[in-house]
């Protein structure tokens, strides 16, 4: 079992904490009615254990809601009596379990001597069932075993079980964390290829725009054909220069399909994201560099804004659909890249769409056939 903590992210929280309770729940609570139910011989019986069941299923439903720091202690005040008045009072050899059941849990929240507070937990109970042999004397054997032995060795093992599902759980945040982790390096990998292209494109220009205005104050007083010369030259360099820049901008500079197919699922990989890439026909090269841009900006969202677990790339004569499974709200969230994208998208004879439905996030952009008129080729997969 896994008990979720504030550092996840709420969808995580939500994901884990319904399955432990779809999975743990139900059988404690059946164990719960029935310890009671055997116990109980008379009304004020189940008046006297009822409480000790009770803080032990709200103990474990705070812990897989990853709150029982604030129950902790008013859970343990309510079960710690009940296995004296069963021991003393109703001769109630399993009242132990709602201290065996919130004490266990309870030792998460410990962070110093926890061995020691262990060892109180079992003492505790070995010593009050102990205390039977006070009302009960007649067969020392019986109580040894039913009242000291048997809730001991239970509530170590319930105990140690616990621990085990502690270290479980902390291979599942360390996992976590480290998906986070990944996918934010994967978006600081993009932004860093973003500006190696933007250094590129402006660090020669603006040295080679400087050489030339220099060279220009040079010669303005001797030879001004030469001057005239050098300030068109850096004209058509500066004009160009802005064209290539607003080319990067919309992620169209040397842009190819082929190449963000594979860098998308790099990057998903690295997040630890499964993506699989199907390809039905090979897109027109007219339609290619957008395809790719869609795909790029489509990819960053994910990698930022989703939690998905599997991504699918469908690449047809028409278009590419990219669709995931990290859907965080309830609503579309605000994507402003693919919003931009979807006026260039409609202006070259396209429709870019997003949708999400069924826990799944759509995005598609597809072109009229005359845009996309590559003879089909047989149909294949890759993916991971």
């Amino acid at each position: 079992m896994t008990a979720p903590t504030p550092r996840f992210t709420a969808s995580t929280q939500k994901r884990l904490r319904r399955l432990n309770l779809a999975a743990s729940l139900p059988p404690v609570v059946f164990a719960a009615v029935v310890l009671v139910y055997t116990d109980a011989r008379t009304w004020w019986h189940v008046a006297v254990l009822a409480p000790g069941a009770v803080a032990a299923l709200v103990a474990f439903e705070r812990w897989t809601a990853g709150d029982l720091d604030r129950f902790a202690l008013p859970c343990a005040v309510v079960a710690a009596p009940v296995w004296p008045l069963g021991v003393l009072v109703t001769g109630s050899p399993n009242a132990y379990w709602g201290i065996c059941a919130v004490g266990s849990l309870a030792l998460r929240q410990v962070r110093r001597r926890r061995a020691l507070v262990m060892a109180g937990l079992f003492s505790f109970v070995a010593v009050v069932g102990a205390m039977r042999l006070l009302v009960q004397r007649d067969d020392p054997g019986d109580v040894v075993v039913r009242y000291v032995l048997v809730p001991t060795v239970l509530t170590v093992v319930v105990t140690v079980l616990t621990v085990v599902g502690e270290r479980f759980y902390d291979l599942i945040r360390e996992l976590e964390q480290t998906r986070e982790r990944e996918a934010e390096l994967a978006v600081v990998r993009e932004r860093v290829r973003f500006a190696s292209d933007l250094h590129d494109i402006q660090g020669h220009t603006l040295h080679v725009v400087k050489l030339k205005i220099a060279l220009a104050q040079r010669l303005l007083d001797r030879d001004t054909a030469r001057v005239a010369k050098e300030l068109r030259e850096t004209y058509a360099l500066v004009s160009d220069t802005i064209a290539q820049t607003k080319e990067l901008a919309y992620a169209q500079r040397r842009l190819n399909l082929t190449a963000e197919i594979e860098n998308a699922k790099n990057l998903f990989e690295a997040a630890g994201i499964r993506v699989r890439v199907t390809r039905e026909a090979e897109v027109d090269t007219r339609v290619s560099e957008l395809l790719g841009q869609v795909l790029r900006e489509t990819t960053t969202n994910i990698l930022r804004h989703a939690q998905a677990a599997r991504v699918q790339i469908t690449l047809a004569q028409t278009g590419i659909t990219i669709v995931n499974d990290g859907v965080t709200a309830t609503g579309l969230p605000e994507l402003r890249g693919l919003a931009a994208l979807r006026q260039r998208v409609v202006d070259d004879g396209g429709e870019l769409s997003v949708e999400q439905r069924d826990g799944r996030f759509r995005t598609a952009a597809v072109f009229a056939p005359a845009r996309a008129d590559a003879a089909p080729t047989v149909a294949r997969e890759d993916g991971r």
